[in-house]
């Protein structure tokens, strides 16, 4: 699916079979292709399939990169579909487990949110909070929506602010502030007929769904190939005609730097990279009928890579190791004011 299809416009089935059939050619890459096939089962409304794909997941021999997640994605899938307990039972077991990713515990408090359950959502996103932001001095962007989530459900509670809602409140980037967002009294203000407050909540709703899509999507990134450097030399010792691609290792490294700098200058949002590797590319190559020695096929990888979710968001967050490999932090190696 292309990053700016209209999701009404999807078939949401075809799109799941085609991921399924993609997992079957790239197994490595099969829990991130099967984790979309099961959200677009999702979305086409056919949720026992999906459950089932979580299962086969859960199930696999190689086992998971990220078990919790798919537990809590099940979860959420099931409850919403009538079957409860086993969804509780999951839920209890995730937060038992208490992952140090945030993103299933984003998905089980809000499955617990979305059902009213709004003491056990308040207790489920403290315990993340707590658990993953306690003494880190600056919080990482994926646990944003914790904090988000943990403030809505507060204020639907009557809580009053605590230093998690400052932290919340600092971290929050939209021009209407969390309060006004998450003000249970806002529905009605949608009944009323004063133009001015019509008016108002609308920019707040606009707001609001920028956050959710935010926070949601995963679009397709525009992603740099980097080799490493023993892969470089394997690479051009088998094909020396792409040594006009990469005088240098050196030099490869730099030019993904200033690429994506490039690309983000100009406005070019989700950037990443994507790693290659020989046996990869020419695989890749062999299903394309090409020589791996042709350097137009150097693109069409990475873009394929990207697709199979192989690609890592650029920048690096603040603190966080170099994308290139060096076990220095970002902003001490490439990220560095050249």
């Amino acid at each position: 699916m292309r990053p700016d299809t209209p999701a009404e416009n999807v078939d949401h089935t075809a799109e799941a079979a085609r991921l399924e059939r993609t997992a079957g050619l790239y197994p490595e890459d099969a829990e991130a292709l099967l984790l979309r096939a099961a959200a677009h089962l999702e979305l086409s409304g056919d949720r026992p399939t999906a459950t089932k794909l979580y299962d086969r997941l859960l199930s696999s021999p190689q086992g998971l990169d990220h078990p919790h997640l798919v537990r809590a994605l099940k979860a959420s899938n099931l409850w919403e579909y009538g079957h409860e307990a086993e969804a509780r039972a999951i839920i209890d077991g995730v937060r038992t487990a208490a992952p140090r990713d945030p993103a299933p515990w984003v998905i089980v408090a809000e499955a617990l949110e979305s059902h009213d359950e709004l003491e056990a959502a308040h207790d489920t996103f403290t315990e993340a909070v707590r658990l993953l932001l306690t003494d880190v001095p600056q919080p990482p962007k994926p646990t944003h929506p914790l904090l988000f989530g943990r403030h809505r459900v507060r204020r639907m509670l009557g809580r009053s602010h605590d230093a998690w809602d400052a932290l919340a409140d600092t971290v929050h980037s939209l021009p209407v502030s969390l309060d006004e967002l998450h003000d249970p009294k806002r529905v009605w203000s949608l009944g009323s007929e004063n133009p001015a407050e019509l008016e108002a909540e609308i920019l707040r709703l606009r707001a609001e769904l920028g956050a959710y899509r935010e926070a949601l999507s995963r679009p397709f990134p525009v992603a740099i190939l980097h080799w490493p450097a023993a892969e470089l030399t394997e690479l051009l010792q088998a094909y020396p005609s792409l040594a006009e691609e990469y005088p240098t290792h050196e030099e490869h490294l730099a030019s993904i730097e200033r690429a994506l700098r490039e690309l983000s200058a100009s406005g070019t949002p989700n950037l990443g990279i994507v790693t290659g590797t020989v046996p990869s590319y020419e695989a890749f190559a062999a299903s394309e009928g090409s020589s791996p020695g042709d350097p137009t096929l150097l693109p069409q990888y990475a873009t394929t890579l990207a697709a199979r979710g192989r690609a890592v968001a650029w920048p690096p967050q603040e603190g966080a190791g170099c994308w290139c490999g060096s076990g220095r932090t970002y902003g001490g190696c490439h990220g560095s004011t050249p």
